[in-house]
């Protein structure tokens, strides 16, 4: 499964970089850091997700991010445990992940994914707050041989093990690890391949 201990804590309001964590805007051609490139989804079961592509123009540049796409797959998997609310997914360069990692973790270097689950009750006529998810193209471009076995698969993936830490979901101990893989391949199986998980996909790196 992804490295690392990816489930921050307290942030406030679940946004761990502030405005560096835009909400949303149109479009899907990458330009740079400075023009945020952004999807989003919701419906009549009341989950929204907003997804983005921060990325400056000179990280993993031969990484396509299909914003829609992974917006579905998040959607779902939120579906798939009966979660309403609002989520929101942003892709960064490996700096900023650092920089995040370093920031919440105490961990030096780039991790391939992080999530910042907020903690609140939901109130009546408001829509809940989930969490945010924030995930490394260029790190995901670097592991995905040893690890999900296509880059497709690696950002898939990572996607759907960010949902599951904004859901409370977790792999510190045997048990839980046990457990939160075998709910990554229910919704990979389900919601990505629609079948069975293909020969060379693994969720867990080399020591």
């Amino acid at each position: 499964m992804p490295t690392g201990a990816d489930t921050p804590t307290g942030t406030p309001g679940g946004d761990p970089t502030g405005a560096d964590t835009p909400t949303g805007t149109s479009g899907s051609d990458r330009t740079g850091a400075d023009t945020p490139t952004g999807a989003s989804g919701s419906d009549p079961t009341g989950i929204s997700v907003v997804v983005d592509d921060v990325r400056s123009a000179s990280d993993s540049p031969d990484v396509e991010i299909d914003l829609p796409r992974w917006e579905r797959l998040a959607r779902a998997s939120l579906a798939w445990f009966d979660l309403v609310g609002e989520l929101t997914m942003t892709f960064v360069d490996a700096a900023e992940i650092a920089q995040l990692n370093a920031q919440h973790l105490g961990v030096d270097g780039p991790t391939d994914v992080l999530s910042f689950p907020i903690d609140e009750e939901p109130t009546p006529g408001v829509p809940r707050l989930l969490g945010d998810v924030v995930i490394s193209p260029q790190v995901a471009a670097c592991q995905y041989a040893g690890h999900a076995g296509t880059l497709d698969d690696e950002l898939a993936l990572l996607v759907v093990h960010g949902v599951l830490h904004v859901l409370g979901h977790d792999h510190a101990e045997p048990a839980e690890a046990t457990a939160m893989r075998r709910h990554e391949l229910e919704l990979l199986e389900a919601l990505h391949w629609g079948g069975s998980a293909p020969p060379g996909f693994r969720q867990e790196h080399d020591d």
